[in-house]
């Protein structure tokens, strides 16, 4: 048995011009790179093997980093069932001049332990709650992983759903990439984060074409995975606009992957993402007008407004709530090591 404490892992980045965007920020994209790696060493530590990211929860990015600072990821697991691990990652930057620590993010992700095959396999070991707030964590993780289940009955439909659903909208961009073993975390399939950076790059391509001007990742919505990514295979990006505020902009990217030895094509996921405009303060700063007319449009944004409430109320409860909880956490788990 391990406990949640004994489940941790760190990782530390120091943020480099080539980790940034014209502004001096670090990239969206690469930030989720480090989560997802995070969490999939995390897991592949676990499961004692690979194991396959199946959904990640909404991230919102809480403040930006700036080149300089470090980056500190830290994740541990949540709850393990037959074969999947509930894995929490947290975020924060620390200045090394004034030592100031700023929360970035909170994560959570489900990932599927898999054999050779790419098929799911047992996990032998188990997780114990060592304290009380262990055992909170845990009854927290089981609501999250019960709250998925809908999403994930549709699975094998969604994995046909090969259909290009922003082909409809005005403004589109649509790229392909080939998987290339430097793309993989571990043997043929290819690395979560990895997919993520290319996610982000496509979308904000398109974000900044409609902009044109200098925009940072807001946020990335609920994301499910409907079938893995394998080495050799072509990743199709589809991205359309979905909704324009006054300063930021949410878009949609498709993603489907097509064998080239089978000639078969599947649904990977569908990703929502916001991004802000700013200026060379870092203020945000309003972006062009755009008003839906099809009623496809009309559907799309009708759609994204819904989730733009529930991201707001998502974010201003993580600011109230998430230092404290994890503090209190760590706490705990210090307690836990004198103990020990």
């Amino acid at each position: 048995m391990i406990s949640i404490r004994e489940s941790a892992n760190k990782m530390v980045q120091y943020v480099l011009p080539e980790h940034s965007n014209n502004h001096g920020t670090l990239h969206g994209g690469i930030l989720m790179d480090w989560i997802m790696l995070t969490g999939s060493i995390t897991s592949f530590k676990f499961a004692n093997g690979p194991a396959a990211l199946g959904a990640a929860d909404s991230i919102d990015f809480l403040n930006p980093v700036k080149i300089g600072e470090i980056v500190v990821l830290e994740s541990w697991v949540e709850h393990v069932g037959n074969s999947s691990i509930e894995i929490a990652v947290r975020v924060h930057s620390e200045d090394g001049e004034t030592e100031k620590k700023e929360l970035i993010t909170l994560s959570y992700m489900s990932f599927i332990a898999v054999g050779e095959d790419v098929r799911p396999r047992k996990i032998e070991t188990k997780l114990s709650a060592s304290s009380t707030v262990e055992r909170e964590l845990i009854a927290r993780a089981k609501e999250r992983k019960v709250r998925r289940l809908p999403e994930i009955k549709k699975r094998k439909s969604n994995v046909s759903n090969i259909a290009d659903e922003t082909e409809n909208t005005r403004l589109i961009f649509n790229t392909t990439k080939m998987v290339l073993p430097e793309d993989a975390f571990y043997g043929k399939f290819m690395s979560v984060g990895k997919l993520m950076k290319y996610i982000d790059e496509s979308a904000a391509i398109l974000a900044k074409r409609f902009t044109k001007g200098v925009l940072v990742t807001g946020s990335l919505d609920d994301l499910f995975f409907y079938s893995p990514l394998n080495v050799g295979s072509l990743i199709e990006f589809k991205a359309g606009i979905t909704y324009v505020g006054s300063k930021s902009l949410e878009l949609a990217i498709k993603v489907d992957s097509y064998d080239t030895e089978t000639g078969e094509s599947s649904h990977a996921c569908t990703a929502f993402l916001t991004y802000v405009k700013i200026d060379e303060s870092g203020t945000p700063v309003s972006v062009p007008e755009f008003t839906p007319e099809t009623p496809y449009e009309i559907r799309l944004w009708k759609e994204a407004e819904k989730r733009k409430e529930r991201r707001k109320e998502r974010v201003e409860r993580t600011r109230r709530f998430a230092d404290d909880y994890l503090n209190e956490y760590k706490k705990v788990s210090s307690n836990s090591k004198k103990k020990g």
